[in-house]
Protein backbone atom coordinates (compact mmCIF):
# COMPACT_ATOMS: atom_id res chain seq x y z
CA UNK A 1 0.00 0.00 0.00
CA UNK A 2 1.13 3.36 -0.56
CA UNK A 3 1.53 6.48 1.20
CA UNK A 4 -1.50 7.99 -0.61
CA UNK A 5 -3.66 4.94 -0.56
CA UNK A 6 -2.97 4.83 3.28
CA UNK A 7 -4.41 8.32 3.71
CA UNK A 8 -6.96 8.17 0.83
CA UNK A 9 -6.34 10.90 -1.31
CA UNK A 10 -7.16 10.73 -4.98
CA UNK A 11 -5.12 12.42 -7.57
CA UNK A 12 -1.22 12.83 -8.50
CA UNK A 13 0.76 11.27 -6.16
CA UNK A 14 3.61 13.85 -7.46
CA UNK A 15 2.12 16.78 -6.84
CA UNK A 16 -0.13 15.40 -3.35
CA UNK A 17 3.53 14.53 -2.07
CA UNK A 18 5.07 18.41 -3.35
CA UNK A 19 2.27 19.95 -1.98
CA UNK A 20 2.57 18.36 1.58
CA UNK A 21 6.71 19.52 1.16
CA UNK A 22 6.04 23.29 0.63
CA UNK A 23 6.78 23.71 4.15
CA UNK A 24 10.10 22.32 4.04
CA UNK A 25 10.78 24.44 0.56
CA UNK A 26 9.58 27.17 2.25
CA UNK A 27 12.28 26.52 5.41
CA UNK A 28 14.90 25.80 2.64
CA UNK A 29 14.29 29.51 0.64
CA UNK A 30 14.64 30.80 4.03
CA UNK A 31 17.50 28.93 5.15
CA UNK A 32 19.22 30.47 1.69
CA UNK A 33 17.92 33.93 2.30
CA UNK A 34 19.59 34.13 5.34
CA UNK A 35 22.80 32.16 3.97
CA UNK A 36 23.09 34.93 1.70
CA UNK A 37 22.62 37.11 4.10
CA UNK A 38 25.67 35.83 6.28
CA UNK A 39 28.02 36.07 3.10
CA UNK A 40 27.46 39.91 2.80
CA UNK A 41 29.65 39.51 6.43
CA UNK A 42 32.74 39.01 4.17
CA UNK A 43 32.66 42.15 2.52
CA UNK A 44 31.39 44.22 5.03
CA UNK A 45 34.51 42.73 7.06
CA UNK A 46 36.82 43.99 4.91
CA UNK A 47 34.97 47.15 4.13
CA UNK A 48 35.49 48.14 7.73
CA UNK A 49 38.71 47.02 7.99
CA UNK A 50 40.72 49.23 5.63
CA UNK A 51 38.25 51.96 6.02
CA UNK A 52 38.06 52.09 9.94
CA UNK A 53 40.43 50.14 11.50
CA UNK A 54 43.33 51.04 9.44
CA UNK A 55 42.35 54.80 9.50
CA UNK A 56 42.09 54.19 13.16
CA UNK A 57 44.57 51.65 13.92
CA UNK A 58 42.17 50.44 16.57
CA UNK A 59 43.26 47.14 18.20
CA UNK A 60 39.89 46.89 19.71
CA UNK A 61 37.28 47.78 16.83
CA UNK A 62 39.55 45.06 14.70
CA UNK A 63 38.81 42.13 17.03
CA UNK A 64 35.22 43.15 17.93
CA UNK A 65 35.17 43.24 14.07
CA UNK A 66 36.79 39.52 13.78
CA UNK A 67 34.99 38.05 16.49
CA UNK A 68 31.38 39.41 14.69
CA UNK A 69 32.68 38.22 11.31
CA UNK A 70 33.69 34.44 13.05
CA UNK A 71 30.32 34.23 14.60
CA UNK A 72 28.55 34.74 11.17
CA UNK A 73 30.74 32.28 9.36
CA UNK A 74 29.82 29.68 12.22
CA UNK A 75 26.30 30.57 11.59
CA UNK A 76 26.70 30.19 7.98
CA UNK A 77 28.19 26.77 8.58
CA UNK A 78 25.89 25.61 11.10
CA UNK A 79 22.81 26.52 8.39
CA UNK A 80 24.05 24.96 5.67
CA UNK A 81 24.33 21.89 7.14
CA UNK A 82 20.92 22.37 7.97
CA UNK A 83 19.34 23.34 4.83
CA UNK A 84 21.32 19.99 3.44
CA UNK A 85 19.92 17.69 6.06
CA UNK A 86 16.17 19.23 5.27
CA UNK A 87 16.78 18.42 1.32
CA UNK A 88 18.27 14.74 2.03
CA UNK A 89 15.36 14.16 4.45
CA UNK A 90 12.81 15.64 1.66
CA UNK A 91 14.01 13.69 -1.26
CA UNK A 92 14.17 10.40 1.29
CA UNK A 93 10.30 11.08 2.24
CA UNK A 94 9.67 12.02 -1.62
CA UNK A 95 11.17 9.20 -3.07
CA UNK A 96 9.08 7.03 -0.52
CA UNK A 97 5.90 8.54 -0.66
CA UNK A 98 5.62 8.64 -4.43
CA UNK A 99 7.58 5.47 -4.89
CA UNK A 100 5.02 2.87 -4.49
CA UNK A 101 2.40 4.76 -7.12
CA UNK A 102 4.97 5.70 -9.23
CA UNK A 103 6.12 1.66 -9.80
CA UNK A 104 2.39 1.08 -9.78
CA UNK A 105 2.23 3.29 -12.55
CA UNK A 106 4.59 1.75 -14.39
CA UNK A 107 3.09 -1.93 -13.95
CA UNK A 108 -0.34 -0.34 -15.02
CA UNK A 109 0.84 1.67 -18.17
CA UNK A 110 1.41 -0.65 -20.61
CA UNK A 111 -1.09 -2.86 -22.08
CA UNK A 112 0.90 -5.11 -23.84
CA UNK A 113 2.73 -7.74 -21.46
CA UNK A 114 6.40 -7.53 -21.57
CA UNK A 115 6.46 -3.84 -22.80
CA UNK A 116 6.32 -2.81 -19.01
CA UNK A 117 9.43 -0.31 -18.40
CA UNK A 118 10.18 1.59 -14.99
CA UNK A 119 10.66 4.54 -16.12
CA UNK A 120 8.84 6.12 -13.86
CA UNK A 121 10.74 5.14 -10.47
CA UNK A 122 14.26 6.14 -12.50
CA UNK A 123 12.86 9.66 -13.34
CA UNK A 124 11.63 9.57 -9.45
CA UNK A 125 15.48 8.86 -8.28
CA UNK A 126 16.89 10.85 -10.78
CA UNK A 127 14.62 13.48 -9.33
CA UNK A 128 15.28 13.20 -6.06
CA UNK A 129 19.20 12.73 -6.76
CA UNK A 130 19.03 16.65 -8.17
CA UNK A 131 16.85 17.94 -5.82
CA UNK A 132 20.07 15.90 -3.00
CA UNK A 133 22.67 16.92 -4.74
CA UNK A 134 25.20 19.61 -5.39
CA UNK A 135 24.30 20.90 -8.65
CA UNK A 136 21.31 22.13 -6.87
CA UNK A 137 22.85 24.92 -4.91
CA UNK A 138 24.00 26.73 -7.21
CA UNK A 139 20.14 27.09 -7.95
CA UNK A 140 18.81 28.00 -4.65
CA UNK A 141 21.56 30.54 -4.21
CA UNK A 142 20.90 32.35 -7.88
CA UNK A 143 17.46 34.04 -6.89
CA UNK A 144 19.34 36.27 -4.22
CA UNK A 145 21.78 37.89 -6.44
CA UNK A 146 19.48 40.92 -6.31
CA UNK A 147 20.63 41.42 -2.66
CA UNK A 148 24.32 41.61 -3.80
CA UNK A 149 23.62 43.56 -6.65
CA UNK A 150 21.92 45.89 -4.18
CA UNK A 151 24.91 46.34 -1.68
CA UNK A 152 26.85 47.24 -5.30
CA UNK A 153 24.48 49.97 -5.87
CA UNK A 154 24.84 51.25 -2.26
CA UNK A 155 28.54 51.46 -2.84
CA UNK A 156 28.39 53.39 -5.81
CA UNK A 157 25.68 53.23 -9.21
CA UNK A 158 28.20 52.94 -11.64
CA UNK A 159 29.74 49.18 -9.67
CA UNK A 160 26.09 48.66 -9.11
CA UNK A 161 25.41 48.74 -13.38
CA UNK A 162 28.44 47.10 -13.86
CA UNK A 163 27.92 44.19 -12.31
CA UNK A 164 23.71 44.15 -13.13
CA UNK A 165 25.25 44.09 -16.70
CA UNK A 166 27.72 41.30 -15.89
CA UNK A 167 25.22 39.18 -14.25
CA UNK A 168 22.75 39.97 -16.98
CA UNK A 169 25.45 38.48 -19.44
CA UNK A 170 26.20 35.29 -17.65
CA UNK A 171 22.59 34.78 -17.44
CA UNK A 172 21.75 35.40 -21.07
CA UNK A 173 24.88 32.25 -21.72
CA UNK A 174 22.36 30.14 -19.40
CA UNK A 175 20.05 30.46 -21.15
CA UNK A 176 21.58 29.90 -24.42
CA UNK A 177 23.23 26.78 -22.66
CA UNK A 178 19.92 25.42 -22.47
CA UNK A 179 18.41 26.32 -25.68
CA UNK A 180 21.64 24.87 -27.31
CA UNK A 181 21.65 21.71 -24.75
CA UNK A 182 17.70 20.27 -24.59
CA UNK A 183 17.45 18.95 -27.79
CA UNK A 184 20.89 16.86 -27.77
CA UNK A 185 20.50 15.98 -24.18
CA UNK A 186 16.90 14.89 -24.67
CA UNK A 187 17.94 12.44 -27.47
CA UNK A 188 20.77 10.86 -26.06
CA UNK A 189 18.36 10.10 -22.81
CA UNK A 190 15.78 8.56 -25.32
CA UNK A 191 18.34 6.42 -27.00
CA UNK A 192 19.89 5.37 -24.03
CA UNK A 193 16.81 4.35 -22.51
CA UNK A 194 16.03 2.36 -25.56
CA UNK A 195 19.55 0.89 -25.73
CA UNK A 196 19.28 -0.17 -22.18
CA UNK A 197 15.30 -1.68 -22.94
CA UNK A 198 17.31 -4.03 -26.03
CA UNK A 199 20.04 -5.05 -23.49
CA UNK A 200 17.35 -6.21 -20.65
CA UNK A 201 15.08 -8.15 -23.51
CA UNK A 202 18.73 -9.96 -24.58
CA UNK A 203 19.20 -10.72 -21.19
CA UNK A 204 16.07 -12.23 -20.60
CA UNK A 205 16.10 -14.36 -24.27
CA UNK A 206 19.41 -14.83 -23.58
CA UNK A 207 18.93 -18.89 -24.98
CA UNK A 208 17.77 -18.08 -27.94
CA UNK A 209 20.25 -15.49 -28.67
CA UNK A 210 23.29 -17.79 -28.02
CA UNK A 211 21.43 -21.41 -29.56
CA UNK A 212 20.73 -19.16 -32.80
CA UNK A 213 24.10 -17.21 -32.86
CA UNK A 214 22.03 -13.64 -32.59
CA UNK A 215 25.30 -12.56 -29.92
CA UNK A 216 26.71 -10.12 -32.85
CA UNK A 217 23.62 -8.77 -34.25
CA UNK A 218 22.52 -8.19 -30.72
CA UNK A 219 25.84 -6.27 -29.88
CA UNK A 220 25.64 -4.37 -33.52
CA UNK A 221 22.57 -3.07 -32.62
CA UNK A 222 23.25 -2.33 -28.99
CA UNK A 223 26.60 -0.34 -30.27
CA UNK A 224 24.50 1.47 -33.18
CA UNK A 225 21.71 3.33 -30.55
CA UNK A 226 24.70 3.56 -28.03
CA UNK A 227 26.76 5.35 -30.78
CA UNK A 228 24.08 7.71 -31.16
CA UNK A 229 23.20 8.71 -28.02
CA UNK A 230 27.05 9.04 -27.57
CA UNK A 231 26.93 11.34 -30.28
CA UNK A 232 24.44 13.22 -29.32
CA UNK A 233 25.58 13.37 -25.86
CA UNK A 234 28.95 14.86 -27.30
CA UNK A 235 27.20 17.59 -29.36
CA UNK A 236 25.76 18.61 -26.14
CA UNK A 237 29.08 18.46 -24.26
CA UNK A 238 30.88 20.26 -26.94
CA UNK A 239 28.25 23.18 -27.27
CA UNK A 240 27.90 23.32 -23.43
CA UNK A 241 31.43 23.50 -23.09
CA UNK A 242 31.84 26.12 -25.66
CA UNK A 243 29.28 28.22 -23.35
CA UNK A 244 30.54 27.12 -20.04
CA UNK A 245 34.35 28.11 -21.00
CA UNK A 246 32.64 31.53 -22.19
CA UNK A 247 31.00 32.35 -19.04
CA UNK A 248 34.64 31.40 -17.08
CA UNK A 249 36.11 33.90 -19.30
CA UNK A 250 33.80 36.58 -18.92
CA UNK A 251 33.55 36.43 -15.10
CA UNK A 252 37.01 36.61 -14.89
CA UNK A 253 37.53 39.35 -17.49
CA UNK A 254 34.38 41.18 -15.15
CA UNK A 255 35.99 40.31 -11.81
CA UNK A 256 39.58 42.55 -13.40
CA UNK A 257 36.55 45.41 -14.54
CA UNK A 258 35.56 45.65 -11.29
CA UNK A 259 38.53 46.16 -9.58
CA UNK A 260 39.39 48.47 -12.53
CA UNK A 261 36.52 50.70 -12.10
CA UNK A 262 37.02 50.97 -8.24
CA UNK A 263 40.46 51.82 -8.34
CA UNK A 264 38.84 54.87 -10.84
CA UNK A 265 36.54 55.95 -8.69
CA UNK A 266 39.13 55.50 -5.41
CA UNK A 267 41.12 58.24 -7.57
CA UNK A 268 38.43 60.42 -7.75
CA UNK A 269 37.52 60.01 -4.10
CA UNK A 270 33.92 58.91 -5.50
CA UNK A 271 34.68 55.23 -3.40
CA UNK A 272 37.17 54.09 -0.09
CA UNK A 273 39.74 51.60 -0.30
CA UNK A 274 37.59 49.60 1.42
CA UNK A 275 34.52 50.04 -1.21
CA UNK A 276 36.62 49.28 -3.75
CA UNK A 277 37.90 45.72 -2.33
CA UNK A 278 34.38 44.77 -0.70
CA UNK A 279 32.86 45.92 -4.52
CA UNK A 280 35.31 43.39 -5.84
CA UNK A 281 34.03 40.64 -2.98
CA UNK A 282 30.79 41.81 -3.60
CA UNK A 283 30.69 40.84 -7.55
CA UNK A 284 32.28 37.84 -7.16
CA UNK A 285 29.67 36.94 -4.65
CA UNK A 286 26.97 37.98 -7.19
CA UNK A 287 28.08 36.31 -10.32
CA UNK A 288 29.51 33.03 -8.54
CA UNK A 289 25.59 31.57 -8.41
CA UNK A 290 24.92 32.73 -12.04
CA UNK A 291 27.94 31.11 -13.21
CA UNK A 292 27.85 28.08 -10.99
CA UNK A 293 24.08 27.39 -12.28
CA UNK A 294 25.27 27.54 -16.33
CA UNK A 295 27.15 24.51 -15.38
CA UNK A 296 24.01 22.46 -13.58
CA UNK A 297 22.02 23.70 -16.43
CA UNK A 298 22.18 20.46 -17.90
CA UNK A 299 21.22 18.33 -14.69
CA UNK A 300 18.59 20.94 -13.88
CA UNK A 301 17.02 20.26 -17.55
CA UNK A 302 17.29 16.60 -17.25
CA UNK A 303 15.73 16.71 -13.68
CA UNK A 304 12.82 19.13 -15.01
CA UNK A 305 12.19 16.17 -17.86
CA UNK A 306 12.13 13.64 -15.46
CA UNK A 307 9.53 15.82 -13.03
CA UNK A 308 7.25 16.09 -16.65
CA UNK A 309 7.54 12.38 -17.65
CA UNK A 310 6.75 11.36 -13.86
CA UNK A 311 4.13 13.54 -13.67
CA UNK A 312 2.63 12.74 -16.89
CA UNK A 313 2.56 8.93 -15.93
CA UNK A 314 1.15 9.84 -12.74
CA UNK A 315 -1.61 11.81 -14.41
CA UNK A 316 -2.44 9.04 -16.93
CA UNK A 317 -2.42 6.47 -13.85
CA UNK A 318 -4.08 7.97 -11.01
CA UNK A 319 -4.09 5.84 -8.02
CA UNK A 320 -7.59 6.66 -6.50
CA UNK A 321 -9.11 6.11 -2.99
CA UNK A 322 -9.65 2.32 -2.59
CA UNK A 323 -13.41 1.30 -3.52
CA UNK A 324 -15.46 0.36 -0.36
CA UNK A 325 -14.97 -3.51 -0.08
CA UNK A 326 -17.08 -5.56 -1.65
CA UNK A 327 -18.71 -8.81 -0.72
CA UNK A 328 -16.53 -12.37 -1.57
CA UNK A 329 -18.14 -13.30 -4.60
CA UNK A 330 -19.58 -16.51 -5.75
CA UNK A 331 -18.15 -16.67 -9.43
CA UNK A 332 -20.80 -15.43 -11.74
CA UNK A 333 -18.78 -13.97 -14.52
CA UNK A 334 -20.40 -11.80 -17.07
CA UNK A 335 -18.52 -10.07 -20.60
CA UNK A 336 -20.79 -8.28 -21.80
CA UNK A 337 -20.94 -6.17 -24.90
CA UNK A 338 -17.02 -5.81 -24.62
CA UNK A 339 -15.20 -4.03 -27.23
CA UNK A 340 -11.33 -3.21 -26.54
CA UNK A 341 -8.83 -1.36 -28.84
CA UNK A 342 -4.81 -1.34 -28.05
CA UNK A 343 -3.33 2.40 -27.93
CA UNK A 344 -1.88 3.54 -31.09
CA UNK A 345 -3.82 0.79 -32.88
CA UNK A 346 -6.65 1.31 -35.52
CA UNK A 347 -8.61 -1.86 -35.81
CA UNK A 348 -9.92 -3.51 -32.07
CA UNK A 349 -8.64 -6.68 -30.74
CA UNK A 350 -11.99 -7.66 -29.48
CA UNK A 351 -15.21 -6.32 -30.96
CA UNK A 352 -18.70 -6.91 -28.93
CA UNK A 353 -17.89 -9.57 -26.71
CA UNK A 354 -20.83 -11.20 -24.69
CA UNK A 355 -21.10 -14.52 -22.76
CA UNK A 356 -22.12 -15.46 -19.25
CA UNK A 357 -20.68 -17.84 -16.73
CA UNK A 358 -22.30 -19.21 -13.40
CA UNK A 359 -20.25 -20.33 -10.25
CA UNK A 360 -18.57 -23.77 -11.39
CA UNK A 361 -18.85 -23.72 -15.03
CA UNK A 362 -15.96 -23.54 -17.21
CA UNK A 363 -15.67 -21.89 -20.56
CA UNK A 364 -12.57 -22.96 -23.41
CA UNK A 365 -11.59 -20.21 -25.19
CA UNK A 366 -10.28 -21.41 -29.14
CA UNK A 367 -9.41 -19.76 -32.28
CA UNK A 368 -6.67 -18.67 -34.62
CA UNK A 369 -3.48 -17.27 -33.83
CA UNK A 370 -3.85 -13.59 -32.46
CA UNK A 371 -7.83 -13.78 -33.16
CA UNK A 372 -7.98 -11.93 -29.54
CA UNK A 373 -7.84 -14.57 -27.31
CA UNK A 374 -5.16 -13.78 -24.79
CA UNK A 375 -6.32 -10.11 -24.77
CA UNK A 376 -9.80 -11.32 -23.45
CA UNK A 377 -7.75 -13.43 -20.48
CA UNK A 378 -6.60 -10.64 -20.08
CA UNK A 379 -10.05 -8.18 -19.68
CA UNK A 380 -11.12 -11.00 -18.14
CA UNK A 381 -9.06 -10.72 -15.39
CA UNK A 382 -8.70 -7.11 -14.86
CA UNK A 383 -5.58 -6.20 -16.34
CA UNK A 384 -6.77 -4.14 -18.64
CA UNK A 385 -10.19 -2.10 -18.96
CA UNK A 386 -12.62 -1.81 -21.78
CA UNK A 387 -13.66 1.19 -24.20
CA UNK A 388 -16.93 -0.50 -24.31
CA UNK A 389 -18.96 -2.66 -22.31
CA UNK A 390 -18.20 -4.41 -18.58
CA UNK A 391 -16.78 -7.39 -17.61
CA UNK A 392 -18.67 -8.23 -14.58
CA UNK A 393 -17.56 -10.44 -11.38
CA UNK A 394 -20.95 -11.30 -9.64
CA UNK A 395 -22.72 -7.93 -10.94
CA UNK A 396 -19.75 -5.54 -10.16
CA UNK A 397 -17.40 -4.50 -12.96
CA UNK A 398 -13.82 -5.27 -12.64
CA UNK A 399 -13.25 -1.71 -11.89
CA UNK A 400 -15.25 -1.56 -9.11
CA UNK A 401 -13.25 -4.00 -7.13
CA UNK A 402 -10.14 -3.01 -5.05
CA UNK A 403 -7.40 -4.89 -6.43
CA UNK A 404 -6.25 -6.33 -3.59
CA UNK A 405 -9.83 -7.54 -2.79
CA UNK A 406 -10.02 -8.76 -6.48
CA UNK A 407 -6.30 -10.15 -6.32
CA UNK A 408 -7.38 -13.10 -3.52
CA UNK A 409 -10.57 -13.94 -5.58
CA UNK A 410 -8.74 -14.60 -9.61
CA UNK A 411 -6.14 -16.77 -10.07
CA UNK A 412 -4.55 -16.26 -13.49
CA UNK A 413 -1.77 -17.61 -15.54
CA UNK A 414 -0.14 -15.87 -18.59
CA UNK A 415 0.60 -17.79 -21.81
CA UNK A 416 3.94 -16.23 -20.88
CA UNK A 417 4.74 -17.78 -17.39
CA UNK A 418 7.24 -15.20 -15.02
CA UNK A 419 8.13 -16.43 -11.90
CA UNK A 420 9.38 -13.96 -9.34
CA UNK A 421 12.87 -14.08 -7.34
CA UNK A 422 12.41 -16.53 -4.30
CA UNK A 423 11.82 -19.45 -2.94
CA UNK A 424 8.91 -21.98 -4.60
CA UNK A 425 6.63 -21.74 -1.49
CA UNK A 426 6.81 -17.54 -1.88
CA UNK A 427 5.75 -17.97 -5.82
CA UNK A 428 3.32 -19.86 -5.23
CA UNK A 429 1.78 -17.88 -1.84
CA UNK A 430 1.40 -14.85 -4.27
CA UNK A 431 4.37 -13.27 -2.72
CA UNK A 432 2.08 -13.30 0.53
CA UNK A 433 2.24 -14.80 3.43
CA UNK A 434 -0.12 -17.96 3.27
CA UNK A 435 0.05 -20.77 5.41
CA UNK A 436 1.95 -23.94 4.46
CA UNK A 437 -1.69 -25.82 4.17
CA UNK A 438 -2.88 -23.62 1.70
CA UNK A 439 0.50 -23.49 -0.63
CA UNK A 440 0.66 -27.84 -0.03
CA UNK A 441 -3.14 -27.67 -1.10
CA UNK A 442 -2.34 -25.94 -4.03
CA UNK A 443 0.53 -27.66 -5.07
CA UNK A 444 -1.32 -31.15 -4.43
CA UNK A 445 -4.20 -29.86 -6.95
CA UNK A 446 -1.96 -29.04 -9.47
CA UNK A 447 0.67 -32.58 -8.91
CA UNK A 448 3.57 -30.69 -8.03
CA UNK A 449 3.87 -31.75 -4.35
CA UNK A 450 6.07 -34.91 -4.90
CA UNK A 451 8.30 -33.01 -7.22
CA UNK A 452 8.74 -30.04 -4.83
CA UNK A 453 10.17 -32.47 -2.10
CA UNK A 454 12.59 -33.59 -4.70
CA UNK A 455 14.10 -30.34 -5.09
CA UNK A 456 17.10 -29.67 -2.88
CA UNK A 457 15.43 -27.40 -0.51
CA UNK A 458 11.80 -27.94 -1.20
CA UNK A 459 9.64 -25.95 -0.53
CA UNK A 460 12.54 -23.41 0.63
CA UNK A 461 14.52 -23.62 -2.62
CA UNK A 462 15.43 -20.69 -4.71
CA UNK A 463 14.07 -20.46 -8.12
CA UNK A 464 16.41 -17.38 -9.15
CA UNK A 465 15.91 -14.87 -11.69
CA UNK A 466 12.25 -16.16 -13.93
CA UNK A 467 12.67 -19.71 -12.30
CA UNK A 468 15.97 -20.17 -14.27
CA UNK A 469 16.87 -22.93 -12.24
CA UNK A 470 13.54 -24.76 -13.70
CA UNK A 471 12.77 -26.66 -16.61
CA UNK A 472 9.89 -25.50 -18.50
CA UNK A 473 7.17 -27.50 -17.19
CA UNK A 474 8.11 -27.19 -13.49
CA UNK A 475 7.81 -23.36 -14.49
CA UNK A 476 4.23 -23.76 -15.66
CA UNK A 477 3.31 -26.25 -12.74
CA UNK A 478 4.27 -23.82 -10.36
CA UNK A 479 2.44 -20.98 -12.49
CA UNK A 480 -0.77 -23.32 -11.83
CA UNK A 481 -0.61 -23.96 -8.17
CA UNK A 482 -0.15 -19.83 -7.78
CA UNK A 483 -3.38 -19.42 -10.22
CA UNK A 484 -5.38 -22.04 -8.14
CA UNK A 485 -3.91 -21.06 -4.80
CA UNK A 486 -6.49 -20.06 -1.94
CA UNK A 487 -9.24 -21.45 -4.07
CA UNK A 488 -10.20 -18.62 -6.29
CA UNK A 489 -13.87 -17.69 -7.64
CA UNK A 490 -12.43 -17.07 -10.90
CA UNK A 491 -9.85 -19.05 -12.63
CA UNK A 492 -8.20 -17.83 -16.55
CA UNK A 493 -5.26 -20.24 -17.87
CA UNK A 494 -4.15 -19.00 -20.88
CA UNK A 495 -2.31 -21.92 -22.47
CA UNK A 496 -1.78 -24.00 -19.47
CA UNK A 497 -0.84 -27.28 -20.65
CA UNK A 498 1.55 -25.87 -23.42
CA UNK A 499 4.55 -27.34 -21.28
CA UNK A 500 3.32 -30.58 -19.37
CA UNK A 501 3.91 -34.07 -20.25
CA UNK A 502 0.71 -36.62 -20.13
CA UNK A 503 1.17 -37.36 -16.16
CA UNK A 504 1.49 -33.19 -15.81
CA UNK A 505 -2.21 -32.81 -18.29
CA UNK A 506 -3.60 -35.34 -16.46
CA UNK A 507 -2.76 -33.25 -13.28
CA UNK A 508 -4.25 -30.41 -14.37
CA UNK A 509 -7.42 -32.11 -15.70
CA UNK A 510 -7.89 -33.55 -12.34
CA UNK A 511 -7.19 -29.87 -11.12
CA UNK A 512 -9.48 -28.06 -13.25
CA UNK A 513 -12.21 -30.67 -11.90
CA UNK A 514 -11.32 -29.75 -8.36
CA UNK A 515 -11.88 -26.23 -9.24
CA UNK A 516 -15.29 -27.32 -11.09
CA UNK A 517 -16.75 -29.35 -7.62
CA UNK A 518 -15.40 -26.46 -5.52
CA UNK A 519 -17.68 -23.98 -7.36
CA UNK A 520 -14.75 -22.39 -9.25
CA UNK A 521 -15.63 -20.69 -12.46
CA UNK A 522 -12.72 -21.06 -15.12
CA UNK A 523 -11.59 -19.88 -18.45
CA UNK A 524 -8.91 -21.83 -20.34
CA UNK A 525 -7.32 -21.27 -23.29
CA UNK A 526 -5.85 -23.76 -25.12
CA UNK A 527 -4.46 -25.22 -28.38
CA UNK A 528 -4.33 -28.86 -27.63
CA UNK A 529 -7.58 -30.32 -26.74
CA UNK A 530 -6.49 -32.41 -23.63
CA UNK A 531 -7.05 -29.12 -21.21
CA UNK A 532 -10.42 -29.13 -22.92
CA UNK A 533 -12.35 -32.08 -21.67
CA UNK A 534 -13.73 -30.79 -18.71
CA UNK A 535 -15.16 -27.46 -19.83
CA UNK A 536 -19.25 -27.19 -20.43
CA UNK A 537 -18.56 -24.50 -23.12
CA UNK A 538 -16.64 -23.24 -25.60
CA UNK A 539 -16.24 -19.81 -27.61
CA UNK A 540 -14.30 -19.96 -30.67
CA UNK A 541 -12.94 -16.34 -32.06
CA UNK A 542 -11.74 -15.14 -34.92
CA UNK A 543 -10.36 -11.86 -36.02
CA UNK A 544 -11.41 -10.59 -32.40
CA UNK A 545 -15.20 -11.82 -32.37
CA UNK A 546 -17.26 -14.58 -31.69
CA UNK A 547 -17.64 -16.49 -34.34
CA UNK A 548 -19.52 -19.77 -32.40
CA UNK A 549 -20.51 -20.57 -29.11
CA UNK A 550 -22.22 -23.11 -27.14
CA UNK A 551 -22.04 -26.65 -25.36
CA UNK A 552 -18.57 -28.30 -25.84
CA UNK A 553 -19.47 -31.38 -27.93
CA UNK A 554 -22.17 -29.66 -29.95
CA UNK A 555 -19.34 -26.65 -30.50
CA UNK A 556 -16.84 -29.20 -31.35
CA UNK A 557 -19.33 -31.37 -33.86
CA UNK A 558 -20.10 -28.20 -35.94
CA UNK A 559 -16.37 -26.48 -36.09
CA UNK A 560 -15.32 -30.25 -37.71
CA UNK A 561 -14.82 -28.87 -41.35
CA UNK A 562 -11.81 -26.67 -43.54
CA UNK A 563 -13.29 -23.20 -42.49
CA UNK A 564 -11.05 -23.49 -38.83
CA UNK A 565 -8.43 -25.74 -40.09
CA UNK A 566 -5.39 -24.55 -38.32
CA UNK A 567 -7.41 -23.31 -35.39
CA UNK A 568 -6.73 -26.13 -33.34
CA UNK A 569 -10.29 -26.64 -33.13
CA UNK A 570 -10.28 -29.92 -35.63
CA UNK A 571 -8.14 -31.69 -33.42
CA UNK A 572 -9.97 -30.69 -29.95
CA UNK A 573 -12.97 -31.88 -32.19
CA UNK A 574 -11.22 -35.02 -32.41
CA UNK A 575 -10.13 -35.15 -28.74
CA UNK A 576 -13.70 -34.34 -28.07
CA UNK A 577 -15.40 -37.46 -30.14
CA UNK A 578 -12.35 -39.69 -28.61
CA UNK A 579 -12.93 -39.34 -25.19
CA UNK A 580 -16.62 -38.87 -25.25
CA UNK A 581 -18.18 -41.99 -23.39
CA UNK A 582 -15.20 -42.06 -21.35
CA UNK A 583 -15.08 -38.55 -19.19
CA UNK A 584 -18.15 -37.54 -17.60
Amino acid sequence: MTGRQAAGEPGNALLLALRRCRLGFGVIALCSLVLNVLLLSAPLYMLQVFDRVLSSRSADTLIYLTLIAAIAFLAYWGLDIVRRSIMVTMGSWLERRVGGDALAADLAGVPRPGGATVTGIRDLAMLRSFLTGTPVIPLLDAPWTPLFMLVLFMLHPIIGWFGLCGGALLFSLALANDAATRRPTNAAASVNAMAVDEAQAAARNIDVIRAMGMIGRIVDRWEGKVGRSLAEQARASSLGGVITATSRALRQMLQIGIMGIGAWLVLGNELSPGGMIAGSILMARALAPVEQSIEAWRSAVMARAAYVRLRTLLDRNPTMAAPPALPAPEGTLSVEGVTFVYPGQKEPALRNISFKLLPGESLGLIGRTASGKSTLARLIVGIHGAQHGHVRLDGADMTQWDARDRGQYVGYMPQDVELFPGTVRDNIARLGEGTPQEVYAAARMVGLHEEILRLSDGYDTEIGIGGAALSGGQRQKIALARAVFGTPRLVVLDEPNSNLDLVGESALINALRQLGEAGTTVVIIAHRPGALRTVDKIVVLNNGAIEMMGPRDEVFARVAGPALAGTGVEQASRGSRDIAGRTP
